[in-house]
């Protein structure tokens, strides 16, 4: 709108010659704003998928990088971080509870040292951007269309960040508000738009990172003072729910898992069990191989032999599965989850794994591969020609399907079935979503039974 000037006066959209500018604004109605929706239960799948959609455009054409690519890197997360640490610590004994400080600063630390190759991979993949740095339910409406404002304009570097870490914001305040289904269908749609599969390797961490940055800023205006009784007790109240959130997802990122990718022979098991190797930085351990070696055997060595005899009798069987367990419990005494790849088609040696995460304390998930008998036998048939490294042929499929047993002993809570006659992208991101869930579930359970975890104003 042109603020004019004539014969002395100023005018605005009057007459004369224009000398400024100004912008004339449109108040959005605080109904259709995405906290009000979420309140009075009015929002609904359909606006879920168009804001996934719109995130994922806004990310797509946002600003990557040159600088901005640098605020992904590990060095300058780290320096986020304890800058946070830092800034928090004179509150800590009087604000804060101390032991759950040390939790989370220490967590964090231990995963910046431990998963720099994640922080590469999601450089590397273009997801360090110019983000809006503020992404909360009071940011965002749905009018004629999705609506997203109040992005960080005064500070570039809280802008300039991984979009996991600007999703993980509004996942985080959805958590806090008590919507925690909304945020996974959320998460679920973004990936779906974008077959950004990793995000979930680093989204905890940085719910962590937010809930601790809402906790801070809380923090600073207790400290300023000027405040009543009521509205000092409800700023404590969401403060130390804050830190609570904290320590929950410093927990999950910490926890260490062993996936089980499990299923009759050429269900396509190995494929899904590299690529989620490789988005999850951890070893897999192949039990065709892993036999192989345990009787001196190289892996591409073919053995045609009858139906559970020689290194397949019950007994190398039973060897094989004791030797997975093995590698498993080594690479979690370094702090690492592992994949386990195997067909697991006895009761029996799916329990061991159920035993074993249990004694271990660390979460498990089942991955269980599918598809229809022919596709199972036209994938057998091609080995005839190719170098797998797995025995299984065509003449095994009916002894292989009466051994088979249901995975009626493993629970919802840590089942995940795949349909491989899906592509992998698809299988992939449905093992993420779904086991980002379930390890979220197993953890919680775990921190339920911690008093200090528990929130003040009476979660139970």
């Amino acid at each position: 709108v042109a603020i004019t000037h004539k014969d002395g006066q100023y005018h605005l959209a009057g007459p004369g010659i224009p000398v400024e500018y100004a912008v004339k604004m449109r108040q959005l109605p605080e109904e259709s704003s995405m906290f009000t929706l979420l309140q009075e239960g009015k929002l609904d799948v359909h606006v879920l998928e168009d804001l996934a959609q719109a995130l994922a455009a806004f990310y797509k054409r946002a600003s990557t990088g040159g600088s901005i690519s640098s605020f992904g890197s590990q060095e300058i997360v780290r320096h986020n971080c304890e800058e946070n640490f830092t800034q928090t610590e004179p509150f800590v004994g009087t604000i804060l509870d101390e032991q759950q400080f040390r939790l989370v600063r220490d967590a964090t630390r231990s995963f910046l040292d431990r998963t720099g190759r994640i922080f590469q991979h999601r450089i590397a993949s273009g997801k360090i951007r110019d983000c809006h740095g503020d992404l909360r339910t009071g940011h965002i409406y749905f009018t004629d269309r999705v609506q997203i404002i109040d992005c960080i304009e005064f500070n570039e570097r809280f802008r300039y960040g991984d979009v996991a870490s600007d999703l993980a914001f509004l996942a985080m305040d959805l958590d806090f508000s008590g919507y925690p289904e909304v945020a996974s269908d959320l998460l679920n749609a973004y990936v779906h738009y974008t077959d950004d599969q990793d995000v979930f390797t680093v989204l905890d961490f940085y719910k962590c990172y937010r809930a601790v940055v809402r906790a801070k800023v809380n923090c600073f205006r207790l400290e300023q003072g000027g405040l009543n009784n009521k509205e000092k007790e409800t700023l404590l109240n969401e403060t130390h729910r804050y830190m609570e959130l904290a320590c929950r997802y410093a927990t999950r990122f910490c926890r260490k898992a062993v996936w089980v990718v499990c299923g009759m022979p050429a269900s396509g098991k190995s494929s899904i069990a590299a690529k989620l190797a490789r988005t999850l930085g951890v070893k897999v351990f192949n039990s065709d191989i892993v036999r192989k070696q345990l009787f001196g055997l190289q892996p591409g060595d073919q053995m045609d032999v009858p139906f559970e005899e020689g290194i397949y009798s019950k007994e190398a069987t039973s060897l094989t599965y004791e030797k997975l367990l093995m590698l498993a419990h080594e690479e979690i005494k370094q702090g690492h989850s592992v994949i386990l790849d195997a067909t697991y088609s006895r009761q029996q040696h799916r329990r061991e794994v159920i035993r074993f995460a249990k004694d271990m304390d660390v979460n498990v998930i089942f991955v269980e591969c599918k598809c229809p008998e022919a596709e199972l036998k036209k994938r057998l048939l091609e080995r005839k020609s190719g170098s797998a490294v797995s025995d299984a042929r065509i003449h095994h499929l009916p002894q292989l399907k009466l051994r088979f047993e249901p995975l009626n002993e493993v629970g919802s809570e840590m089942h995940i079935c795949v349909n491989t006659e899906k592509s992998l992208g698809e299988n992939l991101q449905q093992v993420l979503c779904r086991g980002y869930i379930l390890e979220c579930r197993q953890t919680d359970r775990i921190i339920q039974k911690i008093p200090q975890y528990m929130s003040e104003s009476g979660e139970s």
